[in-house]
């Protein structure tokens, strides 16, 4: 028995220890990239569910990160995440031009109403049948309304009467540092350190700015910050394609979820007082610049509201 074992022994070579080693090691390294082969196509299933779920709640600001994928999974990410952000700004852009269009039928058909009312009562008034009869007062009143509601009508033109946008460089960081001084009540917080060139109508980008100040304001808010988030939806995209985002954020009062879906709706307002027209005018002023405008999902950290203003790069 032992000259038989001795006799295998004597058959076993460092070749055949070297290969069998060679062996081991290859399964071993196949087991590897198997177990990081199905932990890749997990991940790459679950960056899908997320991108369904996003689809099916309407959200196409969803972003999902282009970190562990491989160059061209990286590509076809990209690509997704800017077929998103397209949708969005396609679908903006067709809600803005369905109200223009109602905006403009409403407002044309109630001053049409009006007009003859305004002349006839303005008539009366003038006429010494009139003048000094209790009928006066009753004119006088019916053409105050008259004036008051085509007054009142007349402010909604600037939905469909916007002027063409202006397009020049901006430096963004000279812009932005300049709002303080307007509010001084405001505590800020300015995250813009280097000259930023975007393209944009600088009057129009000041008035979306203004707006959104001002209802941060009735919000009672305390604190605001704008910062830039730098984003190219694509690594391969040419420099014009580039976007750049502010981010105007503050402390006040948080839009609740179901005014969040209306608020760039024209005549659509939460206030006792107010037309409801502003945010809309806003959106429309950046889609006229080539951007948008929108209210962020998720405010940034420590702040209750962030709209994101979008502009070229």
């Amino acid at each position: 028995m032992l000259h038989h074992l001795l006799n295998i022994s004597s058959h076993i070579t460092p070749l055949h220890i070297g290969e069998g080693l060679g062996m081991g090691l290859l399964l071993l390294l196949l087991i590897i990239l198997i177990i990081l082969f199905i932990r890749h196509q997990r991940l790459l299933s679950l960056r899908a569910r997320l991108m369904r779920e996003a689809l099916r709640n309407h959200d196409f600001t969803f972003r999902l990160p282009t970190t562990l994928l491989f160059p061209g999974e990286r590509d076809l990410q990209n690509t997704l995440n800017e077929m998103g952000s397209e949708i969005n700004r396609l679908l903006a852009r067709s809600e803005v031009e369905s109200w223009k269009r109602l905006t403009r039928v409403l407002t044309h058909e109630i001053m049409n109403s009006v007009a003859p009312i305004q002349s006839i009562t303005q008539a009366y008034i003038a006429s010494p049948m009139v003048k000094g009869t209790p009928l006066e007062e009753g004119m006088k009143a019916i053409y105050d309304t008259s004036l008051s509601l085509a007054t009142f009508v007349d402010s909604y033109r600037k939905l469909t009467q916007l002027q063409p946008a202006d397009i020049q460089p901006v430096d963004l960081q000279q812009f932005v540092t300049s709002i303080p001084a307007l509010y001084p009540d405001i505590q800020w917080h300015i995250s813009l350190n280097t000259p930023t060139s975007a393209k944009t109508d600088l009057g129009m980008l000041r008035q979306v700015m203004t707006n959104i100040i001002k209802n941060a304001i009735e919000a009672e808010a305390h604190s605001v910050d704008i910062r830039l988030a730098q984003c190219s939806a694509n690594d391969n995209l040419q420099e014009e394609d580039t976007t750049l985002q502010l981010l105007v954020s503050n402390d006040g009062q948080a839009i609740a979820a179901e005014v969040a879906r209306e608020i760039f709706i024209p005549f659509f307002t939460t206030k006792k007082k107010g037309q409801g027209i502003g945010l809309a005018i806003a959106r429309q002023m950046m889609m006229a610049c080539g951007g948008n405008l929108w209210l962020a999902d998720t405010p940034v950290a420590g702040y209750h509201t962030t709209f994101v203003v979008e502009v070229a790069g």
